[in-house]
């Protein structure tokens, strides 16, 4: 099983309903994305198979414990 993508909320700036500081969320794969300097992440407003694009300078790529992200994972429902 490939392991999650998980980035933590540096600026919520303009998306103050949508992303909280220092909340972490999982990163959604999208290569187009990525190529203009954005992420796709499930935010508080959208669902887990849509995410939403934000600037990637807004998150912290982290690296967690397997034991940290199957918890998140299945806090997350998935």
């Amino acid at each position: 099983m490939a392991r999650d993508s998980f980035v933590i909320c540096i600026n919520n700036e303009g998306n103050p309903a949508s992303l909280i500081l220092g909340k972490v969320y999982r990163r959604l794969p999208d290569a187009g994305a990525e190529k203009h300097n954005m992420i796709r992440v499930i935010d508080e407003e959208t669902s887990e198979r849509d995410g939403y694009l934000y600037p990637a300078s807004m998150f912290v790529s982290i690296e967690l414990p397997e034991v940290a992200e199957r918890a998140l994972s299945t806090a997350m429902g998935t």
